[in-house]
């Protein structure tokens, strides 16, 4: 009786031991003898100790911050370019089968994939078209890292430092850009008044009597100031149009 009672005890215990947890959000990847068997899904799962081991793997997006990368661009500038990786397990076997710490493997293909990328752009390209840049860097590591059962979701640069002299020139580009785009508002806001001025020119020339009109409502609009002391030169035709008027 004490045999049986001892033997459902350990039994008892094993059974407890034996079981496993996985988690929604967790994959486990089961071995036997040292041997994969199964991908094991999210729940309570068997699993005899000595003879089988399990891997839990979780497959929720991570992101990695890629520290700065030192890289020479095409036209040979100097910049220093860090980036953040989104990527998840897809493959929760291989994840586990082909790669030994993917989360560090993938942080070291990103870096030198960037220095790579970067190195085949220019400056201005780079600076204007970070998106482009991100897209080559999540293209090329979520190919790489297929046979790993890893997913890149997708890059971001983050920041991008030159070096000081650098800033200096991009600085002075920009400030004769702003230059520049003011010199050709004002000369189009130029060539608009001359052009107006050109057709008032040529219909008070072409209608009788209109300059005068316009020279006496010129006149009437400076003397309703009271405080200036204006001086014309009137010309004889305004002064026979008055007689004519009074006549």
């Amino acid at each position: 009786m004490d045999s049986l009672f001892s033997l459902v005890v350990f039994v008892g215990i094993i059974l407890l031991i034996s079981i496993r947890q996985v988690n929604q959000y967790q994959r486990g990847v089961k071995f036997q003898f040292g041997k994969f068997v199964t991908v094991v899904e999210p729940g309570w799962r068997l699993i005899v100790p000595i003879f089988q081991s399990m891997t839990k793997i979780d497959m929720r997006v991570k992101a990695v911050d890629v520290p700065f990368q030192e890289a020479i661009t095409k036209d040979n500038v100097s910049a220093k370019i860090n980036a953040v990786i989104y990527y998840k397990v897809a493959d929760a076997s291989k994840a586990v089968l082909e790669v030994e710490n993917f989360w560090f493997a993938v942080s070291q293909l990103a870096q030198t994939t960037m220095r790579n990328v970067i190195g085949q752009m220019e400056l201005d390209d780079l600076l204007a078209n970070r998106e482009v840049a991100a897209n080559k860097i999540r293209t090329i590591v979520d190919s790489a890292t297929d046979q790993w059962g890893i997913k890149v979701e997708s890059v971001e640069l983050k920041d991008i430092v030159l070096p000081d002299d650098m800033q200096r020139v991009i600085a002075r580009q920009a400030e004769a850009e702003r230059e520049k785009r003011a010199v050709i508002i004002k000369a189009s806001g130029e060539v608009l008044a001359a052009e107006n001025i050109a057709k008032a020119a040529g219909i008070l020339s072409n209608a009788p009597g209109a300059l005068h009109l316009r020279t006496l409502s010129t006149i009437n609009d400076l003397s309703s100031d009271q405080s200036n002391t204006v001086i014309f030169a009137v010309p004889l035709e305004i002064l026979r149009a008055f007689e004519r008027m009074g006549k």
